[in-house]
């Protein structure tokens, strides 16, 4: 089972296992059902441990603490085991995902419903350690038709992850345009490089099948 927990906090209980915040002290904990059946713990308190982990992200890094602080209210955090799949190619992108510790694969889904591989994989985003810059996936939510390119599968045996609502977060650029232009002007430099990504693969399997063709 998945287990979450709101980003709304920078307070950790201890059995909370994994978790990429350390213990900070009591905590008060509620369960809420989120929107997929799953439970997460609601735990109360500051973002410090948030904004620290945000600013890791380049896209984050030019932020003040109270934009970070506003972001993170938006945020939750998952845990995902190894084979599990985030997304889907060709689900509605509805949010930008944070690994924030382990190894997500972005692969296209081959046709008839055979099962993905690592042979299909376009890029694989690893964040070692949970000191590690974190890196972002699902740049989708914000291009149209709003679906996802690729899949998202995790490969680690521990595979940490936020979830970053993306109504959220465009109401926060709405309140604050500056905030917004340095967030989408980076976005901007990371989906170039994964088309390029894409480019480079297509081309060296077109370049395998047309040599197995000979």
């Amino acid at each position: 089972e998945i287990s979450t927990r709101d980003w709304s906090s920078d307070v950790c209980s201890s059995d909370l296992t994994g978790s990429i915040f350390g213990a900070k002290g009591p905590a008060e904990q509620d369960l809420f059902p989120s929107e997929n059946g799953l439970k997460f713990n609601r735990l109360r308190g500051g973002t410090m441990d948030g904004i620290e982990r945000l600013k890791t992200i380049a896209a984050f890094e030019a932020m003040r603490e109270d934009q970070l602080a506003a972001v993170c209210k938006n945020c939750k955090e998952l845990q995902y085991k190894r084979g599990d799949r985030i997304f889907a190619e060709g689900d509605q992108a509805t949010d930008l995902w944070l690994v924030m510790q382990g190894q997500v694969d972005l692969r296209f889904e081959l046709p008839d419903h055979r099962p993905s591989s690592p042979e299909q994989t376009i890029a694989s985003i690893v964040v070692p350690t949970k000191d590690s810059p974190a890196e972002i996936i699902g740049w989708s939510c914000f291009v149209e038709p709003y679906k996802m390119r690729f899949s998202a599968y995790c490969m680690a045996s521990f595979n940490q992850i936020v979830r970053l609502e993306k109504t959220g977060l465009l109401k926060l650029f709405d309140s604050d345009p500056g905030m917004g232009y340095g967030f989408l002007s980076h976005m901007m430099l990371v989906v170039g490089g994964r088309f390029h990504q894409f480019q480079d693969h297509v081309a060296k399997n077109m370049g395998e099948d047309l040599m197995s063709g000979w």
